[in-house]
């Protein structure tokens, strides 16, 4: 079997001697290379865009790329094209570089000088691995979508109480309304409730991927819930203590396993930032704050979008801010909250209407929210203007009915067992 490479490599010097080697493996069909990180994620995008197919099995990245660095890159080609396999050309062979490349998604790293035997192994395993990744893929009608991955979406709080949950469920109802396969991922590790707004009983969580290496569509879909609505969720541990176990790597490789089956994947990351949550900030195609219009909680969104800074997590001009409860006679207008933040502002505001949504949060049935709802109408916008629907995209509406008890005492009820 052929395997395409595409090598990375700014050096003309080493590129020349990178394509010399590579031409000598066996049924080895290399391209030229690509001399920066901007035309190598350009390439693999208009590839994807055609077909799986066209995308190479390998791709060699040199620790001298720019103007994004190697391991970034790295990362990069990982998380949006999941169906490559990514090998680091290095001459740093320590256990830390090691580690931090695996941790990126790298399948394997080469050390310089480059040794024939070293590489043909390296990318002999990483286009097995590749393979092996497309096979899944391949079965996108069994369900999911096939190509390089969905958008990812991260809703994170400013702090507690204002809205973040709620803002995430409606946005992944609003993609899945518009024809979207759409999964609903709650990295609240310790106080998500996501199941408790959708009526949800359901005992497997983010935690039964944690320790899992090769995420395959099996074992996925023995974790994720299938929600009446047609929402897949991927939910919090019941247990909050457990949410320790799902580290940065693991929150890697459930996000890229999710990207390869849904079109749209929401992250509720909750208010507390931890090694998952972070991870799937810096990975999102968009990154959402939501707060309140109140000086409490602007300040804390100030601290949080700073902190995402000082981490290298996310820059305040790659956030944007969402503003819930808003009111045209406040002080703190969506305006003065972007020039205190530094960071986007989303286009439309959430108004303060909290008591169309008392009952169905109550009922444990977030979903049942009537299309005439203000604040649903202002979400659904929302995931308009992300890009979320589809060209014709859905209007709010109402689920039907489903029998059971209805009401707060019901969904207690409900809750009390779980599968």
């Amino acid at each position: 079997m052929t395997t395409r490479i595409l090598p990375a490599v700014g050096d003309p010097d080493a590129a020349r001697a990178v394509l010399t080697l590579v031409g000598q493996l066996p049924d080895a069909e290399p391209s030229g290379p690509v001399a920066d990180s901007t035309r190598l994620l350009d390439t693999l995008a208009s590839l994807a865009a055609v077909s799986l197919d066209e995308l190479p099995d390998v791709v060699l990245v040199h620790e001298r790329i720019g103007p994004v660095p190697a391991l970034e890159l790295v990362r990069e080609v990982a998380l949006r094209f999941p169906a490559v396999g990514v090998v680091l050309i290095t001459s740093d062979a320590s256990p830390v570089l090691f580690s931090a490349a695996m941790d990126s998604g790298a399948r394997g790293l080469v050390t310089l000088p480059l040794g024939y035997e070293e590489l043909a192994s390296r990318v002999q395993a990483a286009a097995q691995w590749a393979a092996g990744v497309r096979r899944h893929l391949g079965g996108a009608a069994e369900g999911g979508p096939a190509g390089p991955g969905g958008t990812v979406v991260t809703v994170s709080g400013a702090k507690g109480g204002v809205g973040t949950t709620v803002t995430a469920v409606q946005l992944a109802l609003a993609a899945r309304a518009s024809g979207r396969t759409v999964a609903l991922v709650d990295l609240d590790l310790q106080g998500g409730d996501i199941a408790s707004y959708l009526d949800v009983q359901f005992r497997r969580s983010a935690v039964d991927l944690a320790s899992i290496n090769d995420i395959s569509p099996r074992v996925l879909q023995d974790a994720v819930y299938v929600h009446e609505t047609g929402l897949s969720l991927l939910l919090a541990p019941g247990e909050g203590e457990r949410g320790e176990e799902v580290g940065e790597r693991a929150a890697r490789q459930i996000l890229h396993a999710l990207r390869g089956r849904h079109e749209v994947v929401i992250v509720d990351c909750g208010t507390h930032l931890d090694a998952a949550g972070a991870a799937a900030i810096e990975a999102a195609a968009t990154a959402l704050l939501v707060t309140t219009p109140d000086v409490v909680a602007v300040r804390a969104a100030k601290r949080v979008v700073r902190m995402w800074d000082r981490l290298q997590i996310r820059k305040p001009e790659e956030t944007t801010i969402l503003v819930n409860r808003h009111q045209r006679a406040t002080e703190i207008q969506p305006a003065l909250i972007q020039r205190i933040t530094g960071t986007r502002i989303a286009g439309v505001a959430v108004p303060a209407h909290f008591k169309e949504l008392a009952a169905v949060v109550d009922a444990g049935r977030l979903h049942d929210l009537d299309a005439r709802s203000s604040v649903k109408q202002a979400l659904w916008q929302l995931a308009g203007e992300l890009g979320l629907v589809t060209a014709a995209a859905a209007q709010p509406g109402k689920e039907p009915a489903r029998g059971g008890d209805r009401g707060a005492l019901g969904a207690l009820r409900r809750r009390g067992g779980g599968r």
